[in-house]
């Protein structure tokens, strides 16, 4: 029986060390592809990484993208690299523009130019939505994108579905709400929350300034996600899904769990700072992952609060080992 290869790009980042590790349990020659450069990012796939390949390539750089397509031979593309931060999309718009949706169609094109029997998975994003029209969000919801990462997102989002229907290219879309887990970068507001909580209950800090602490979000963890990714490309048709658990949470609500983790009270460390707000809030996103659980068989299997958790234990672990020796309170 051949070995069947995935590629993945973003291999890396949260989501991607996440998917290939679901990937080598199945099975599957994982190959990821990185862009050239003089430090290494790897630490979320270094207990793999003796059981993966790694390619050069660059979502700037479409000839580099065929050679990398050329030499690997994928029977499915997983495209997880993007710049992905929401607020740097303000502050670096081309550049997110360049990756996140200019990217998607150098990705899309080397697939079309090499082998179009290639399985393309694309990350998409519930940031498309933004300005919501209605809640919950399905897959026939307008988007409406209220930052620079969410209309590239959306770009890249149609370019996918453009693909498909003008090549017959297997190319789907996953509309992920927001997934996370404690290898989510320290930018992003949940770890921000698990780290500063941590962090204060060791002593190695006295507040944690924040935003909206209102806005709420529907947040999965993402060894769930990766699943449904997965699940996606397996399936007779080509077609895009929503991937969310269906229960919104505020940013408060995060903090109230993370806090409550180490035994204090958030609203005594816990500051409002206007200098965090977005220029264009996204208030409230809540996906109906219906058609994912009804075609794909997926159900998320992690809850909010244990996730919260979850992500509070691996901080405390990690800031551990600089302060040995201090109780913390974990229950």
């Amino acid at each position: 029986m051949t070995t069947q290869t995935a590629l993945i790009t973003g291999i890396t980042g949260q989501d991607g060390s996440y998917l290939a590790e679901l990937l080598l349990e199945k099975g599957y020659r994982v190959v990821g592809m990185t862009r050239r450069s003089s430090t290494a990012s790897d630490e979320r796939i270094a207990h793999i990484r003796d059981r993966i390949e790694i390619v050069q390539g660059d979502l700037l750089d479409q000839a580099s993208l065929v050679e990398a397509l050329r030499a690997v031979a994928p029977a499915e593309v997983y495209n997880l690299a993007a710049q992905s931060f929401v607020p740097t999309s303000w502050n670096q718009p081309v550049l997110t523009g360049e990756f996140t949706a200019l990217g998607v169609t150098r990705m899309l094109e080397a697939v079309r130019q090499v082998d179009l029997g290639i399985r393309f998975y694309q990350a998409s994003s519930s940031e498309m939505f933004g300005k919501v029209r209605e809640v919950p969000q399905t897959e026939a919801t307008p988007f409406h994108p209220r930052s620079p990462y969410g209309v590239a997102k959306a770009y890249g989002h149609y370019l996918t579905v453009n693909y498909r229907e003008s090549y017959g290219l297997f190319a789907v879309s996953g509309i992920l709400f927001n997934h996370e887990s404690p290898r989510r970068g320290l930018e992003f507001v949940t770890r921000k929350v698990t780290d500063g909580a941590a962090r204060i209950s060791l002593g190695l800090a006295s507040e944690l300034r924040m935003g909206n602490l209102d806005a709420q979000r529907d947040w999965g963890y993402a060894g769930d996600y990766v699943r449904a990714m997965w699940a996606m490309l397996q399936q007779d048709e080509p077609s895009d899904f929503v991937v969310a658990t269906g229960v919104a949470h505020s940013v408060r609500e995060v903090c109230e769990v993370a806090f409550a983790r180490v035994g204090l009270d958030h609203e005594r460390h816990v500051v409002v700072d206007p200098g965090f707000y977005r220029p264009a809030e996204v208030d409230h996103l809540l996906g109906d992952a219906a058609r994912a659980r009804a075609v794909l068989g997926w159900t998320p299997e992690v809850s909010f609060r244990e996730l919260i958790e979850m992500m509070v234990d691996a901080d405390l672990e990690r800031l551990r080992s600089s302060v040995a020796g201090v109780p913390v309170k974990t229950s």
